[in-house]
């Protein structure tokens, strides 16, 4: 079996939310990735509003943090 995870985001990225601007920026501060094939990928996000939110970080799955609506900050 091969692994189908692609990840989005890693630490220290600036990211914003397209639907949520009222957050702020944010940036990633913790990435999390399961060593079992197929498994989770998460990262923590804190934003300028004081929050830390949690994100789905597999780019290969539907609820990925990219079709939520975070986007990297250039």
């Amino acid at each position: 079996m091969e692994e189908t995870r692609r990840i989005y985001l890693k630490m220290g990225d600036k990211v914003t939310h397209l639907r949520y601007p009222h957050w702020g920026t944010g940036e990633v501060v913790e990435e999390r990735n399961s060593l079992v094939l197929g498994g989770s990928s998460y990262v923590k996000i804190v934003f300028k509003d004081g929050l830390i939110r949690v994100f789905d970080n597999n780019f290969a799955n539907a609820w990925c943090c990219y079709f939520a609506g975070i986007r990297r900050c250039t």
